[in-house]
């Protein structure tokens, strides 16, 4: 009889076989979701600035305590790094939640809105979850129990990177997912794929949309000092004015991507967000200081703009009688979708969401960090809805702002998809 059931199964259609491992993904995925949406509203109540990160650090090893994982904390500072090895043989592959707040002041009415505050660049600042980080964690946690419950059916090992500092660490310390690598969250154990997912506030909830490919920018941060001589506000003729040069140094970046590069190519952005200079309205001041951000979705452009920042500033600084230097720190590369994977890696999605729920989408010019890990192995990385049903998109508060908001009724769609994943890597690399 054991036999004949046996046999039975076997000689189940490959479609069947997968619809029964789904729905067993599905009910994990179910079961843990008020947990989830209990961990993200702890972590919003409670967040933390990048590599500040300890409370959040030890509230998640205490939600992964039991569930038979080799933890590692602190890693790359104040990140957690959590290792299941699965019942059945398979490849390593590793998931990726980042953890960081931002300094923000909340302004959403929300029984649990942060109230925190904090200390960043010599203020004192509210601390917000105003990216989704905290979404991000749950689910990671979500995923890390469910799986840990069907982990005889687990193939493969899988690595869980609860990655500090993605917005940046602060000053000159080191943090990051290059210092996640940099401490071997990659290599021991040796991964050979990394998939990360971003909640999205104007991506209606429950939805999944991809791009194969470029699919999110690299982010320089650039600082030009322009040096000119002061004189009195009444007098121009008597100093050379670095606001004046500044004002054209501006004008000459924006005809970079204009006039300068090919637009068909890949979008480019040039900002400048921040300028310093003066005390007094009646003096032209020696010396201006200009900050702003790079985005370019391709690395042989991001490269020429470098140049082209360097060679406008100086040249029309000269121009006028001035100095200008120019100084060019990579925050993140290019967020690359290996075409392959994400190809390998559609229907996993379709799964968790359903078909007519998944979507390509544009590549954006925002940046991730996330990018990095892409260099060791490939990746692929997706935005997860969580914009609240009907809502049109226009009204939804944009990322990094104090009204930004999500609907975390449905992070079990994120559960799905990093547990089918899982399962359907493993199998698709075995050949079965």
């Amino acid at each position: 009889m054991r036999k004949l059931i046996l046999l039975s199964i076997l000689s189940l259609p490959f479609a069947v076989i997968a619809q029964i491992s789904s729905v067993n993904i599905e009910k994990q995925a179910k079961d843990v979701n008020d947990s989830v949406i209990a961990w993200r509203r702890h972590l919003h109540q409670y967040p933390e600035l990048s590599n500040r990160e300890t409370n959040t650090m030890n509230y998640i090893v205490s939600k992964l305590q039991g569930l038979g994982l080799e933890i590692k904390a602190p890693f790359a500072k104040t990140g957690v790094v959590a290792i299941l090895k699965g019942g059945k043989p398979g490849p390593v592959i590793a998931l990726r939640a980042d953890i960081d707040a931002l300094p923000v002041i909340e302004r959403v009415n929300i029984p649990f809105a942060s109230k925190l505050t904090s200390e960043y660049g010599g203020q004192k600042v509210g601390v917000m979850h105003a990216c989704g980080h905290d979404t991000h964690t749950a689910i990671l946690l979500g995923t890390a129990n469910a799986l840990a419950k069907i982990r005889k059916d687990v193939p493969g090992t899988i690595v869980f990177l609860f990655q500090p500092a993605e917005e940046g660490p602060p000053g000159t310390e080191e943090g990051g997912a290059p210092l996640m690598i940099k401490e071997g969250a990659l290599s021991n154990p040796k991964v050979e794929a990394v998939f990360g997912l971003h909640i999205s506030s104007a991506t209606e909830i429950g939805t999944i949309k991809y791009h194969s490919g470029s699919f999110m920018a690299s982010s320089d941060w650039f600082t030009i000092k322009v040096k000119g001589k002061q004189t009195h506000g009444s007098m121009p003729w008597g100093g050379i004015d670095p606001i004046v040069v500044a004002t054209q140094i501006i004008t000459g970046l924006q005809t970079i991507v204009s006039r300068q590069e090919d637009l068909t190519k890949a979008p480019a952005v040039i900002t400048v967000g921040k300028i310093t200079s003066g005390v007094r309205a009646n003096i032209i001041p020696e010396e201006l200081n200009m900050e702003g951000t790079i985005r370019t979705l391709d690395s042989k452009m991001q490269k020429e703009i470098h140049e082209k920042i360097r060679r406008t500033a100086t040249k029309i600084a000269e121009a006028s009688g001035a100095t200008a230097e120019v100084f060019i720190d990579t925050k993140t590369l290019v967020t690359y979708n290996d075409p392959a994977l994400v190809k390998m890696m559609l229907p996993s999605l379709e799964t968790a969401a359903g078909k007519a729920n998944v979507s390509e989408s544009t590549w954006t010019t925002g940046a991730e960090d996330f990018s990095f890990y892409g260099e060791v192995a490939p990746s692929f990385f997706f935005n997860l809805g969580g914009m609240p049903a009907g809502m049109d998109p226009k009204n939804a508060a944009p990322h990094h702002t104090p009204d930004f908001f999500i609907d975390d009724s449905k992070l079990d769609v994120g559960v799905k998809a990093f547990c089918n994943m899982v399962f359907d890597y493993a199998k698709l690399k075995s050949g079965k």
